[in-house]
């Protein structure tokens, strides 16, 4: 499977030059802009999916679904901080929402989906499994308490309402001390995933590696590897920025759906083709790791540090505020997901269940109107 998807993910590469040469030359032509962009990144994220699956090979299961998940995520954050930088708040905290639920739906239902195809029956390690759905978990009261706090003193008698820039600035700090509790939670998580409880993440069945040892990149060309493709998929991402607002509106699409659903998708392109690959090749305690995990660093350092930035870059401090749309589709993705890895088992028809759980909340993303931010 492999040697078939490369060949047509390479020839796409002809496109990075494409985009860049279309912002210069056409900048008006936001939906050509904003496909050449989008179809860049995705031989760029193939590469970036092999090396990765390299490293992992030399440095073990964990360690290499973190290297992924980060880099894989380095699209998002690039994202996020340029629309953070012009005030595009909503924009960018819909971003975030789709990449939590991209990765945990999308990503893993596809990897449990195309695993499933090969193997009948496979199997993780349920600890480590059980331990980042937690960590989920925890994610989502992050975003389900300055929701609530929010909406609870909006909704309040008017003569005990606060005046709008002191709920402002409350929901500010509050914002800003949730934010460095999860600095701080999900840098304890990497030293309990990665040094005292590391092995509740090593793989819990033999991988298929057969006539594969030989193969392995040295470590420096997969970081060099890593680093080429990250930084042509930053300059891509910067171009997908610039026409995704104008792209959208003229396909008649919302920037909530473009936000949560297709600038998410394009984005995880990463986590997408390497969890899927290690996922055929029964490699489930990495595949778990690359989408999981990736979920995990979006919502306890990504968004938090965007939090932070915005103090010092920006028109104004971004909050946690999501709208109820996310934080019901953040629940409900993280709830089932957990739900179906706690076993430590999988098969194809889980993978269905959470692609079916995906297109049900894209369908209500698509149909939601706009909401200022």
């Amino acid at each position: 499977m492999t040697s078939l998807l490369k060949p047509s993910l390479n020839w796409l590469l002809f496109c990075v030059p494409l985009a860049a040469w279309l912002e210069h030359s056409s900048p008006d032509n936001h939906i050509l802009i904003f496909a050449t962009a989008c179809l860049a990144i995705l031989p760029l994220a193939g590469w970036m999916g092999t090396a990765t699956e390299h490293l992992a090979a030399r440095t073990g299961e964990a360690v290499g679904g973190l290297l992924n998940a980060t880099f894989g995520n380095a699209a998002e954050l690039i994202i996020a901080f340029i629309a953070m930088q012009k005030g595009l708040h909503s924009v960018v905290k819909a971003s975030l929402t789709g990449s939590i639920i991209g990765n945990v739906l999308l990503v893993l239902g596809l990897s449990f989906f195309a695993g499933g195809l090969a193997h009948r029956n496979q199997r993780f390690s349920a600890q480590g499994a059980r331990s980042q759905s937690t960590m989920l978990l925890l994610a989502t009261v992050a975003l389900v308490v300055p929701a609530a706090f929010h909406y609870l003193v909006a909704e309040r008698p008017n003569g005990l309402r606060m005046a709008g820039s002191q709920l402002a600035a409350i929901e500010s700090d509050l914002s800003l001390e949730i934010a460095i509790v999860l600095l701080v939670t999900y840098a304890l998580s990497l030293l309990f995933s990665l040094h005292t409880h590391k092995q509740l993440f090593t793989a819990a069945a033999g991988a298929d590696e057969t006539g594969e040892a030989h193969a392995h990149w040295p470590m420096n060309r997969a970081l060099l590897t890593l680093g080429g493709a990250t930084a042509l998929i930053a300059w891509m991402s910067e171009i997908l920025v610039g026409s995704v607002e104008q792209a959208a509106k003229s396909l008649g699409m919302t920037s909530v759906f473009v936000g949560v659903i297709v600038v998410a998708i394009i984005g995880n392109a990463a986590e997408h083709s390497t969890a899927i690959l290690v996922a055929r090749k029964n490699r489930m305690d990495l595949s778990l790791g690359i989408a999981l995990g990736s979920s995990i660093q979006i919502a306890l350092f990504v968004a938090p540090l965007l939090v932070v930035a915005s103090r010092f870059a920006g028109p104004g401090p971004m909050d946690l505020i999501f709208t109820p749309a996310e934080v019901v589709a953040t629940g409900l993705a993280v709830a089932i997901a957990g739900q179906l890895a706690s076993d430590g088992e999988s098969n194809w028809f889980e993978g269905v269940q959470l692609l079916a759980v995906y297109v049900i909340l894209g369908i209500m993303f698509y149909f939601l109107p706009d909401i200022a931010g």
